[in-house]
């Protein structure tokens, strides 16, 4: 099983490599941020955990369940793509 590290270092590694998947998560990530994440400890534009856990429930059937890359980075473009269109 992986684990959110990991997911991170494996995105972290693809956006080294391709600019345009960079721009795609970051702008992803941005648009995931909990309101008022300025605010509060530890000030990281960090999704509120059970926003997480509800869409990991809803997509994979598990809140504890961790994305494949692939559908993080399928995810990202979606967003682009629409946002875009």
């Amino acid at each position: 099983m992986r684990s959110w590290r990991s997911l991170s270092l494996a995105l972290f590694a693809r956006a080294l490599v391709n600019p345009r998947v960079a721009v795609d998560l970051v702008s992803l990530a941005w648009s995931l941020r909990r309101r008022g994440w300025h605010r509060a400890f530890p000030f990281l534009p960090l999704p509120p955990p059970e926003y997480l856990r509800w869409r990991m429930h809803t997509a994979y059937g598990d809140e504890t369940a961790v994305p494949p890359v692939a559908d993080v980075l399928r995810m990202a473009r979606w967003r682009r793509e629409l946002l875009r269109g």
